[in-house]
């Protein structure tokens, strides 16, 4: 069906309807826009309620992802930022794909419909000149006809007046001639018009108005088909994303899934355990042996005597008491006389160790931690000094990076004097190098404890326990009877040192820990953008499109190091290569 046959007589409807589709359309845009408005707003809060719930780092919370449940909730929280992603990309492409895309269409659509009705308009106008021109000519030919009659009247009736005379007869006859002739000429006049607008009616009519009408129709067309197309690129959108947000959901799904219970109970018990044994039977104190005493001995020196305890319950406990639990003070004798007691507590020395168990309760009450951590237990001690020791080596290697990039940066100033002056760089380096040392100490010094602590607990595989700092779950062996005397008042561990007891480091034990290095392993690959001839001592020469490992990143001096096989590694111009780094690689670092 044709508007321009059908509806040639609809101009103003077609011109209200085509406006309304353009409101439409506009509406759409709206719509479409606050969809991905939400879109990103959601995205929005999903990113920061994850945020809001990851662990803080360098804080309490971050130790306990360590167990399976955490560590699956940690999975979640990630996932749902990846899911947020997935929202903004709904966001993104509806806007570009939808929203600006249909707002240049609306704007060429409008100026599309201008044009068409601006030429329908004129159409109009120039048929209804037509018409004006055809009817002011009628009216002329009207007049001049009735002007004529007239005058052809009065010619008739001079004519046959005997009275008037010839003259008058012949100027009547005259006038009634040129009237005729005016009505005639207007005749003429008013048929070449009727002519002239019956053929400008139908080609406005059969042509013009068909062929605008046309143009309009297929505009509203285009703007229907336009709309549908949006309306399936809408549903397109969402349904991109779908396999992505399936992804995320399984990986949610995944982490529930290794959720493993027995680990986070063993972790428990890495995590509290003491390493103290169980309590032992307590002995039976027996209080009837004054009781037993006969009349004659009422001396006060008497009551001494030789009597002991008959009736036991158990052997006697070598074990210590459980820190809750308050150690009996009772004698483990008969009674001696108060006079007897008082000389033996005056003239007897006080144990050191107690002094110093009251020292370390107290600094715990105030809220300081001894720096070898004797206020642990043995095997909680054990853990912290592990991690001091890891926390401290991992500092060493820092400074030790940041000394070879000195170096490094030394080396190309002494070669390209022009870049810097190479003693500027002394003060730095010697105190890197101080720092070190230090570090280096203080790491002797811990191990030193660590190495006390791992002599007093089971015997164990030592680079396992360093590696993993799992406890292997062996039973303590018994501790003696002098471990008692370690509880400090306020049931604290603390641990008694005496040259007897205390373990001596060997140096060799400690530089065992760094002969064997093991090659460091690849973080990723590179691609050799230009050929580099490594001439100094640690670079590498490279050839142009030539791939090799990554085995550590540019930590800010402009150097990567790469490895091209087991014998060949060095360093090489980060801006001669292209990283492609594996995140997931294990030893992977990352430089702050």
């Amino acid at each position: 069906m044709s508007w321009g046959i059908e509806l040639w007589d609809q101009f103003d409807n077609l011109e209200k309807h085509t406006q309304w589709g353009i409101d439409i359309l506009e509406k759409y845009i709206k719509f479409v826009k606050e969809r991905a408005e939400i879109e990103l707003s959601y995205a929005k809060q999903l990113r920061n309620l994850s945020k809001k719930y990851q662990p803080k780092k360098n804080s309490k919370e971050e130790e306990e992802y360590k167990y399976t449940s955490c560590q699956a909730f940690l999975s979640t929280l990630n996932e749902m930022n990846d899911y947020a992603g997935q929202h903004e990309v709904i966001s993104e492409n509806m806007t570009s794909q939808i929203t600006l895309d249909l707002a240049r269409y609306v704007q060429e659509l409008k100026q599309e419909r201008k044009s068409n009705f601006h030429d329908g308009r004129k159409a109009q106008q120039h048929i209804e000149t037509c018409w004006k021109q055809l009817e002011s000519s009628k009216r002329r030919f009207e007049r001049d006809c009735k002007e004529a009659d007239r005058a052809q009247q009065y010619f008739e009736k001079m004519d046959a007046d005997i009275n008037v005379t010839k003259a008058d007869v012949e100027k009547a006859r005259q006038q009634a001639q040129i009237r005729h002739q005016m009505a005639e000429d207007s005749k003429a006049d008013y048929s070449n018009t009727l002519q002239k607008f019956n053929q400008e009616q139908h080609e406005y009519y059969h042509t013009h108005i068909p062929g605008i009408f046309q143009k309009i129709q297929e505009m509203e067309e285009r703007r229907v088909l336009r709309l549908g197309e949006s309306m399936r690129t809408y549903a397109e959108v969402d349904r991109q994303v779908i396999p992505i947000v399936g992804k995320c959901l399984d990986g949610i799904v995944k982490a529930a899934e290794s959720i493993d219970q027995k680990s986070d109970s063993q972790l428990v018990i890495e995590a509290y355990k003491s390493g103290f044994e169980p309590p032992g039977d307590i002995e039976f104190e027996d209080y009837t042996q004054p009781m037993k005493r006969t009349v004659s001995e009422n001396s006060l020196s008497n009551s001494r005597g030789d009597g002991k305890p008959e009736l036991k319950f158990g052997g006697k406990s070598k074990g210590k008491l459980w820190p809750f639990i308050k150690k009996n003070k009772s004698p483990k004798q008969q009674k001696e006389p108060l006079s007897h007691r008082f000389n033996e507590f005056m003239t007897s020395k006080p144990k050191i160790h107690c002094f110093r168990s009251l020292k370390r309760g107290l600094s715990l009450k105030l809220g300081s931690t001894p720096e070898d951590f004797s206020n642990l237990p043995p095997e909680q001690r054990r853990k912290k000094l592990q991690q001091k020791v890891d926390e401290l080596n991992k500092e060493i290697q820092k400074e030790m990076d940041q000394r070879d990039a000195i170096t490094k940066m030394k080396d190309v100033y002494l070669k390209n004097p022009q870049m810097g002056d190479p003693a500027s760089l002394d003060h730095k380096l010697t105190e890197v190098s101080q720092n070190i040392d230090k570090l280096r100490l203080e790491v002797q010094k811990f191990e030193a404890w660590l190495a006390e602590v791992e002599g007093r607990l089971p015997a164990r595989n030592e680079q396992v326990r360093r590696q993993s700092g799992m406890y292997d779950g062996q039973p303590p062996p018994t501790v003696n009877t002098c471990a008692q005397d370690r509880e400090s008042p306020d049931g604290s561990y603390t641990e008694e040192q005496s040259q007897e007891s205390e373990v001596k480091v060997l140096a060799t034990d400690f530089d065992d820990e760094f002969d064997d290095e093991e090659p460091l392993p690849a973080i990723g690959t590179c691609k050799a953008l230009y050929t580099f001839e490594g001439q100094n001592e640690g670079t590498i020469s490279v050839a142009e499109g030539e791939t090799l490992y990554v085995i550590e990143e540019d930590k800010g001096d402009g150097w990567t190091r790469i490895r091209r096989n087991e014998d060949e590694e060095g360093y090489v111009p980060t801006s001669y290569v292209e990283v492609y780094l594996d995140k997931n690689a294990k030893g992977a670092k990352t430089y702050i």
